[in-house]
């Protein structure tokens, strides 16, 4: 196809047997249009078979279409002429859904079209967001180290295969296959791709939303949307801002939360995108795929439950002990905790030694996404642990967890990194969320109230088991050391960094399990 200023943009299409025309199923995505997102997506040829035209493109800069690549701001225009060519393509009723996860899914939400022809009939839409800061590149104000190198990386690497520069391809790849691309990741980014995304992301401070694009998506409310997310996903919050938003313009957004990560969905959703697609655009009467509005996975079972199941359990979890939760001492109450003999306000000391930072493990940030077993991370000195006893209840509850103490450190900048986990009779710890949140300046140095925003979850817990928060002030290379200084940082542990000592003041510290689909999404604000 021709784009409006004579870009030629390529596509592969599959065609259904027997005479058409048929509705449209479109992808739009830059990895190269054979592969059609069949990491998490059926082979186009199935959707073909039930009756769609598919259509996948290699957008604008990448693959085998024409111009310079240049990320998110380039696909309104392009979306809006694509979808305008593809309805009227020989074989099409004129019709036209969307579909697609990651990069795949922001195509779908943006155009600049001001009529409804290029502008899809309904969106299927994975995984994705419209804020770059929130929802693509850093949390609590912390940029994501290894997942935005790693990514960046990937687009740097198909750059240069079209450009036929197959040693800097050899540099990348090698690079991240023995993970040096945590050191020398963005230099290798200015050097092979100084244009892209991710090298422009780095360099903005996520603490300045003012310097960050949030693109615009007007009437997500007004046609039927379907929204993916999962709990080990980094685009979670994202997927619930569209969520959030559609409901807002008067929409019915259909949702789903799988126990997935960005890559495995388990089983996948193709006979959700069937139905969804058959009741739209091919007229057929709703099915059980698409009841209720709003369903989540649990990732212990596997099965799907309604997301609007009432909280069974305490929603405020109260810290306390006597100063050595480094050590595995602290508590973790549903009530208020008693005083402590003397009356001594409760408060714990914690050591972080960049030379030794405690590493990331699991959760949505990690490369290899997903629970984990942290057992080992929560015996380290600097990490401060918080446990409750035994539950005498089952425990279920969809919830964005949110910590809220007072903490004050002895340098200007210090990162709070809180992971969530469930301790099983056996002994292990089975890590389940995890959350980050940043501070830079003078005001680090003064006890005051923070908070952190932990991954949102289906908290489920029965009867003997307990609920531990464990605390550090490093999780490498999740996202980068901070070095105590105040400034932005960068990478991992270097000869500047400084020992910082941090100070919770514990009383009224407590972890809020906040009901998730009542709350707003947040980003680290």
């Amino acid at each position: 196809m021709r784009c409006r200023d004579g870009t030629r943009l390529v596509s592969r299409v599959w065609k259904p047997e027997g005479q058409g025309p048929w509705p449209v199923l479109l992808m739009r995505q830059p990895y190269g249009r054979a592969i059609a997102s069949t990491p998490t997506y059926a082979h186009p040829s199935w959707y073909a078979q039930h009756g769609f035209l598919l259509v996948v493109q290699d957008v604008r800069g990448q693959g085998d279409s024409e111009g310079e690549f240049g990320g998110f701001s380039q696909e309104a225009r392009d979306s809006a002429d694509t979808v305008r060519w593809a309805r009227a393509l020989p074989d099409s009723n004129g019709r036209l859904g969307t579909y697609g996860f990651s990069y795949q899914g922001f195509t779908q939400l943006v155009s600049d079209a001001s009529a409804a022809d290029g502008r899809p009939d309904c969106l299927a839409v994975a995984m994705a967001g419209l804020d770059e800061r929130c929802h693509w590149a850093s949390s609590g104000g912390a940029h994501w180290w290894a997942l935005g190198l790693g990514w960046g990386l990937q687009l740097a690497a198909l750059q240069c295969r079209r450009r036929g520069d197959s040693q800097g391809w050899s540099e990348i790849r090698h690079s991240l296959s023995s993970g040096s691309f945590l050191d020398d990741g963005a230099e290798l980014l200015a050097r092979h791709d100084p244009g892209g995304m991710a090298w422009r992301w780095l360099r903005h401070d996520p603490a300045r939303a003012e310097d960050w694009p949030r693109h615009a998506a007007p009437d997500l409310g007004q046609r039927p949307l379907l929204l993916l997310g999962g709990w080990h996903d980094p685009h979670l919050e994202g997927v619930l801002a569209l969520w959030q938003q559609a409901r807002c313009q008067g929409g019915k957004p259909l949702l789903r939360i799988g126990a997935w990560t960005h890559l495995n969905w388990g089983e996948g959703a193709d006979q959700l995108h069937l139905a969804f697609f058959r009741r739209h655009l091919q007229d057929v009467p709703t099915t059980p795929e698409l009841t209720p509005d709003i369903a989540v996975q649990d990732e212990r079972t596997g099965r799907w439950q309604a997301g609007s199941t009432p909280c069974r359990g305490p929603q405020t979890w109260w810290l306390g002990g006597e100063g050595l939760a480094c050590g595995g001492g602290g508590a973790l109450w549903p009530a208020e905790p008693p005083p402590l003999a003397g009356g001594q306000p409760p408060h714990q000391w914690l050591v972080h030694d960049p030379w030794r930072p405690v590493p990331g493990r699991g959760g949505h940030l990690d490369p290899q996404a997903g629970s984990c077993e942290r057992g080992d991370l929560d015996q380290r000195r600097d990490v401060a642990c918080f446990t409750s006893g035994p539950l005498e209840f089952s425990l279920e509850m969809v919830v964005r967890p949110r910590l809220v103490l007072r903490v004050a450190a002895d340098q200007p900048g210090f990162d709070l990194c809180v992971a969530l986990s469930r301790l099983e009779p056996s002994g292990s710890v089975r890590q389940l969320s995890v959350g980050i949140e940043r501070h830079r300046g003078t005001s680090c140095l003064v006890s005051q109230w923070r908070q952190v925003h932990l991954q949102p979850l289906l908290l489920q817990l029965q009867a003997g088991e307990r609920l531990r928060l464990s605390l550090a002030a490093a999780a490498w290379p999740h996202v980068a050391v901070n070095p105590g200084s105040g400034a932005l940082p960068w990478g991992g542990s270097g000869p500047d960094h400084r020992v910082i000592t941090l100070r919770f003041d514990l009383a009224e510290a407590r972890l809020e399990l906040e009901p998730l689909l009542d709350s707003a999404a947040n980003c680290g604000e």
